[in-house]
């Protein structure tokens, strides 16, 4: 099958935190026998920022970020595309995408595919004429990343014909266990670039834990955290590219998850850091949100903490040997059972189900 996916990057990472989601599906999903074709603009310095060269398992395909290139790239998939998928979050014109994806002249299944669904719900229920509101029903699909039930249940009442969530995992080849970076040394690290909906997460469970222990080590990767006022032992490294993640999380005693506030108050999204960590075989430690216990186990897997001082509570109990154990199981638990080869096969199996009863219907 001929998929032709609109994003934001597959090549970048660069304020892109969705980048190796779109990485470990699509490769596997291209392995699986599909033709996949990535659309993505040229915005945000991201090309200037590539973290990968042109992938062997995809074509990309970066246009200019103007209304005559969208267009043109939209009627150019329409036209040869099996399965058309619009991604949130593209960054630019992301409201003229979704429409016209979903109302061009086509013969290509639609899928909208959101990598920040419980975002994107709030948006839509606080703004009556939300551009969704019409687009959704014209989907054949709208898959997610995360949010189990309740983001199942939004999107069905918003119109959606099926919503079915498709996880975060692993790829293996790409994150795993590496050695230590003195850079990157501390007694706990977190990985997040600087967005409005999670600074006041990261004040909470990082910045006031480091607080609480100004004789520990901390290091802040990810961009925009230049001008914020940080405690003395917090050391901001900048922007992390791929290449140095198993790295970073390796390098630490334990490394932190710290959610987005939409994705923490409709639970069961693991964002892409927990997988990425838990494939080096780190040690985390993750803020609390319901569902973890479906990819990890808290306490022998994980640790889950309710805030800043539980966070510090769980630094100072740690030593290295059960932070060593703890990166262990939680990385064998992730292999067995969440890596993109078990998620794009159940992109497969959804597929050719969606394809029978399109056919049926016919």
């Amino acid at each position: 099958m001929k998929i032709c996916f609109f994003g934001s990057s597959l090549v970048s990472s660069y304020w892109n935190g969705a980048a190796t989601y779109y990485r470990g599906m699509l490769k596997e999903i291209a392995a699986l026998g599909h033709d996949v074709t990535f659309y993505e603009p040229d915005a945000f310095e991201r090309q200037s920022h590539r973290d990968i060269e042109d992938p062997s398992w995809a074509k990309v395909v970066v246009y200019p970020a103007t209304p005559e290139s969208w267009q043109k790239m939209v009627a150019r998939a329409a036209h040869s595309a099996d399965l058309l998928i619009k991604a949130s979050g593209v960054g630019v014109f992301d409201a003229e995408l979704e429409d016209a994806i979903a109302t061009v002249s086509t013969r290509a299944i639609r899928i909208y595919w959101d990598v920040d669904a419980p975002a994107t719900l709030d948006a839509i229920a606080s703004d009556p004429a939300h551009h969704l509101r019409s687009a959704i029903p014209r989907y054949d699909a709208v898959l997610t990343y995360g949010g189990g039930d309740p983001v199942v249940n939004a999107y069905r009442a918003a119109g959606a014909r099926d919503c079915v969530p498709i996880y975060n995992a692993l790829d293996p080849a790409t994150h795993h266990p590496a050695p230590p970076r003195p850079t990157f040394a501390a007694d706990l690290n977190l990985l997040a670039n600087r967005l409005p909906d999670r600074e006041a997460r990261i004040e909470r469970f990082f910045i006031e834990a480091a607080a609480q222990m100004p004789q520990q080590e901390f290091v802040l990767g990810g961009s925009g955290w230049h001008d914020k006022p940080m405690p003395e032992n917090i050391r901001c490294v900048g922007h992390v590219g791929t290449a140095d993640h198993n790295a970073f999380f390796c390098s630490a005693r334990a490394t932190l998850n710290v959610n987005r506030d939409s994705m923490a108050r409709y639970g069961f999204s693991p964002p892409t850091r927990v997988f990425e960590a838990a494939g080096a075989g780190a040690c985390l430690i993750t803020d609390q949100w319901t569902g973890i216990e479906l990819f990890l186990e808290p306490d022998r897997e994980v640790l889950v903490a309710a805030d800043g001082s539980a966070v510090a509570a769980h630094l100072d109990a740690l030593s290295p040997e059960r932070a060593r154990l703890i990166g262990e199981r939680g990385r064998a638990r992730i292999l067995a059972h969440h890596t993109y080869r078990h998620r794009a096969r159940q992109f497969n199996a959804l597929l050719e189900g969606m394809n029978t009863r399109i056919e049926a219907a016919e």
